[in-house]
C-alpha cells in the first residue's frame, strides 16, 4: 500500500475537498473521457446524489461541477477567470473546454440535485453525461468523491480500494503494526521510511520542492486568515474571528500576567484562520480534507513559532510522518465525513498532526504511533452536522480544538515510552465500525445534530 504525501496533501480550493474539489476533479476526468471518445458531443449534463445533493449548495458543489466541465482544476484554479466563465455561461448556456467543441449547458436544467436516488457505491455520488446534437446521452459515467479530493469511477471503486499500480516501494506498510515492525528492522524513522518510498517513485528533488510548496501554501493561508476580517459567504452571517483574536494576542504578548492556557488560543487562531479562508473559497491544502484543513498547519505553525529549538529543516519530516498516518487511516477506514462523520476528518487530521509533532520533537516510532492513537481515540464518534451545509459551524472552531488535542496527544506520548493499551490499528478499525453504524443524518447531510437544532436562516 502506497499513498504519496502529495495525495494526502493536495493544493485546492474551499470550502470542501469532497464536495468542491472532488466534483471539479471528476468533471475534469470526464472531459478527458470525452476527448478520448470517437463520438461527437454537443452538450453535457450532471446529477448530484446523496450528500453531494443534500449539502451541495452550501459546499458550492454546483459551481465546482460547472467549472470542472469548463476545464478548471483545483491545483491551478483562478478565481477571476472562473467568475468570467460563469458570467459568460449565464448569457450563452455554452461551455468551452479545451480540446472539445462548444458544449450546451443550462445550469437550471442540466444540473440536477437528485435527493431521492442514492447511488450504491458511496454517499458522495454524481453522474456526468455527454449528449449528441439531438440531446441523446452518448457517454455516461458515475463518479464517487470519496474524501480528501480523491475521486473514483464506479468501476474503480468496485475493483477495491488498493488501487496503487505503481512500482513496489521499499517499505509498503499498510497497518501501524507493519510500520513499527519495519521501523525496528530497518532502524529508520517513520519519516525516513516514507521518504524512501516517495523517492523511489518520484525522486528526491520532486519530494523536496513539493513539500516546500505544500508548507508555503499552508502558511500563506494562515497569514491571509489572520489578516482578513468580514462576514463569511453563505447566508449564516458568520463573522471571521481569527484576525480579531490574533490582534489581541499580539497586544498581550510579553505581558507578565498572561495566563499559561493562552497558548491554546494561539493554536486555535492558526487553525481558525485556515478554515475561515476555506469557508470563503480560498486556496487551502487538504490535510487530509478541506473541512479539517486547519488542524495540521496550526500544529506545525505552533511548533515553529512557539517551541524552543524548532527548525524549519524538520518541516519535511513532519509532513512525511503525518502522511504516513493519514494513509493508514484512509486505507483501513475513511477520511470522508460523508462516509464516517467528522471523526474521519478532524479526528484523522488530529492523529496526523500529533504524529508529525511527536516526530519533530524527537519521538520514537512507538511514541509517534501512540500520539496518533491518543488523538484519534478522543475524536471517536464525532458526527458531521454542518449548519446549512456550510463548512463553518461547527467546523471552524472544531479545527482549533483538533489542533489543541493534537499537541496534547503528542506531549502525552512523549512523556511515555510508547507502551500503551490500545493499538493505533484497533483505534482505526473502531473508527471504521463507528462510521458504519452511524446514522446517515450525521454524515454531512445536514439532516441531524446541530444542523437541525440551530436556527440557520
Amino acid at each position: 500500500m502506497f499513498l504519496s504525501v502529495f495525495e494526502m496533501f493536495k493544493v485546492g480550493i474551499g470550502p470542501s475537498s469532497s464536495h468542491t474539489m472532488g466534483p471539479m476533479v471528476a468533471a475534469a476526468r470526464f472531459l478527458d473521457m470525452m476527448r478520448a471518445s470517437p463520438f461527437q458531443f454537443a452538450g453535457v449534463r450532471a446529477s448530484l446524489h446523496g450528500s453531494l445533493a443534500f449539502t451541495g449548495v452550501g459546499h458550492a458543489t454546483d459551481r465546482a461541477t460547472i467549472l470542472g466541465l469548463a476545464g478548471f482544476v483545483p491545483d491551478t484554479y483562478d478565481h477571476d477567470q472562473a467568475q468570467a466563465t460563469l458570467a459568460a455561461l449565464h448569457d450563452t448556456h455554452l461551455l468551452h473546454p479545451e480540446g472539445l467543441p462548444a458544449l450546451r449547458f443550462d445550469p437550471g436544467a442540466d444540473l440536477i440535485f437528485d435527493y431521492d436516488t442514492q447511488l450504491t457505491g458511496h454517499a458522495n455520488g454524481m453522474i456526468l453525461m455527454a449528449t449528441d446534437a439531438q440531446g441523446d446521452v452518448t457517454l455516461r459515467q458515475v463518479f464517487y468523491s470519496i474524501g480528501g479530493g480523491f475521486v473514483m469511477t464506479e468501476e474503480e471503486l468496485a475493483a477495491g480500494k488498493a488501487t496503487d499500480e505503481g512500482a513496489p516501494v521499499p517499505y509498503p506498510f499498510k497497518t501501524a503494526t507493519e510500520m513499527l515492525e519495519m521501523a525496528e528492522t530497518s532502524g529508520k524513522t517513520i519519516a525516513g521510511m516514507k521518504r524512501a518510498n516517495e523517492v523511489s517513485r518520484n525522486g528526491d528533488a520532486h519530494l523536496r520542492s513539493g513539500t516546500r510548496r505544500l508548507w508555503q501554501v499552508m502558511n500563506d493561508c494562515i497569514t491571509r486568515g489572520l489578516c482578513t476580517d468580514g462576514v463569511l459567504p453563505g447566508g449564516l452571517g458568520v463573522k471571521r474571528r481569527a484576525k480579531g483574536i490574533h490582534d489581541k494576542l499580539i497586544e498581550e504578548r510579553g505581558m507578565n500576567l498572561t495566563a499559561p492556557h493562552t497558548i491554546n488560543d494561539w493554536m486555535s487562531v492558526y487553525a481558525m484562520a485556515v478554515n475561515e479562508e476555506n469557508a470563503a473559497g480560498g486556496q487551502v491544502v487538504t490535510a487530509p480534507t478541506n473541512g479539517a484543513a486547519g488542524v495540521l498547519p496550526a500544529t506545525l505553525r505552533y511548533y515553529l513559532d512557539h517551541v524552543p529549538g524548532a527548525s524549519e529543516a524538520h518541516i519535511e519530516d513532519f509532513l512525511l510522518t503525518a502522511a504516513a498516518i493519514g494513509g493508514l487511516v484512509k486505507y483501513n477506514a475513511s477520511i470522508s465525513g460523508a462516509e464516517a462523520g467528522c471523526q474521519a476528518e478532524v479526528g484523522s487530521a488530529a492523529a496526523m498532526a500529533a504524529a508529525g509533532l511527536c516526530a519533530v520533537m524527537g519521538g520514537t516510532p512507538a511514541q509517534i504511533e501512540n500520539a496518533a492513537e491518543i488523538a484519534l481515540e478522543h475524536h471517536l464518534g464525532m458526527t458531521c452536522d454542518p449548519v446549512r451545509g456550510l463548512v463553518q459551524v461547527p467546523c471552524i472552531e472544531r479545527n482549533g480544538l483538533g489542533a489543541i488535542k493534537a499537541v496534547s496527544a503528542a506531549s502525552l506520548a512523549l512523556r511515555g515510552d510508547g507502551t500503551h493499551l490500545v493499538p493505533l490499528d484497533a483505534c482505526i478499525e473502531t473508527m471504521r465500525q463507528t462510521g458504519a453504524d452511524m446514522s446517515e443524518k450525521y454524515k454531512e447531510t445536514s439532516l441531524g445534530g446541530l444542523a437541525v437544532n440551530v436556527p440557520n436562516c
